[in-house]
Order: structure tokens, then sequence, then C-alpha cells
């Protein structure tokens, strides 16, 4: 049965932690993205946290229903990340690009993080009110709705996608990820033509990109396909 979170003004500590600080809601969730980010999925657990904030692991159940419900907020922290002081231009393809590369970078910066909750659905506030942007840019451009959920839909996942498997890239262990990265110029690039001619013809251009994000490209593309519909 899930556990009873008590009302914030019932469970704020009358007194500082070990650490001199008073628990909070954000103050938990913070110390949950440094955590994850330090020391991976693995690392986050109730009593390593409690440890960290300076007071006992049961404390933690007083703000959340669960490590579950942990992880949901750590995901809407993320979109509040990625809509930190976004302001619309009045274009909506400008718009939708940067809030794409925004929702795309927040996950970035917290890679652990990204692969637990990048496919989560919250329905918490911040989450709520990118969803609610997004549609509201798709429709001021002049989206029937129908149009602007399948748009909307394909944005999103793609965004979420991409964030997913980069971040899982960033996630590996160093040298992980960098013999990775080598495949491209110790292998692809030095294929025969006689065996691989389309590899060969290209395996200049695939070393100087395939180690980068496929996302601006993609977006631009969805972007362009949007376009395309609305004015024709």
């Amino acid at each position: 049965m899930p556990k009873r979170v008590v009302p914030e003004t019932d469970r704020r500590r009358r007194r500082p932690t070990k650490q001199g600080q008073v628990l909070t809601h954000q103050l938990i969730v913070e110390t949950a993205l440094r955590m994850l980010r330090e020391h991976g999925a693995d690392g986050l657990t109730a009593r390593r946290l409690g440890l960290a904030l300076g007071a006992d692991a049961s404390t933690v159940y007083r703000y959340f229903r669960g490590m579950d419900d942990l992880i949901l907020a750590i995901a809407d922290e993320l979109f509040a990340h990625a809509m930190a002081g976004w302001r619309s231009t009045g274009d909506w393809r400008s718009d939708l690009r940067e809030l794409g590369l925004r929702i795309h970078h927040a996950y970035l910066a917290h890679p652990q993080a990204a692969v637990l909750t990048a496919s989560r659905v919250t329905g918490r506030p911040n989450e709520v009110a990118a969803d609610e942007t997004i549609l509201g840019v798709l429709r001021g451009a002049g989206f029937p709705d129908a149009d602007a959920v399948r748009i909307y839909h394909a944005f999103i996942d793609q965004s979420l996608a991409f964030s997913i498997l980069d971040a899982a890239t960033l996630a590996l262990p160093v040298a992980a990820r960098e013999a990775d990265e080598e495949v491209w110029q110790d292998t692809y690039a030095r294929l025969p033509a006689a065996t691989h001619p389309n590899i060969a013809a290209t395996a200049a251009l695939l070393v100087a990109r395939m180690n980068d994000s496929a996302y601006p490209t993609a977006l631009d593309m969805l972007l362009s396909s949007a376009s395309a519909q609305l004015r024709g």
C-alpha cells in the first residue's frame, strides 16, 4: 500500500538537518539529481538519500509515496529546467525548435536521470505546462487540432527518444564511450570499397558526424515537414 504523504505544512522539520538545512520537496529532488549524476541509478536509495540530506531515510517517505514517486518528481523537475526563462518569439517554428533543444539539453545535463525518467508520463505541473505550451504554439500557428496533436505527439516523442539515446551514451563509463566513438574511425573508415562501396564513399562524412547527436537534424526535418503541411 502506498505510504501516506504528509502535507507540506505538517512535514516541515522544526529544526535543520545535520547539514544545517531545512528539508523541502525541492531540496530532496535536487539532492537526488546530484546523487544520480555522481553515483548512477543504483546509488539512489532512500538510505543513501537520507545520509546525503543528513536525515533519517524514513524522512524521505514523508515527502514522497515511494522512490518511484521521487523519480516522477525528478522527471517533472527536468521539464522545469527546460522551460525556465523561455519566452515565445511569435514565430512558431523558431519557438518549437527552441523548446525541443531546451528539452534535449535539460535531459543531457542529467544523463543518469534522463535514462530513468524520459520514458515516464508524470501529469505533474511542469510537464503539463510544457505540453500546454507546445500545443499552444501549434494551434496558434493555425494547425487544426487533429494536426496539432499529431505533430505534438511526434515532436515530444522525438525529443524524449533522442534524450534517452544521447543520455545513455553520456551515462556510459568514459572508456566504453571513447571505445564506441573510435569505432567509426578504426573500423568503418577502413572498410574497402570493393566490399562496402557505400560506406567507403561516405566514410569521412560518417567519421565527422556519427559521434554527434542527430537530434537537431531530426528536429529540423520534423519542423520542415510540419511547415510544408501548413503551407499546403
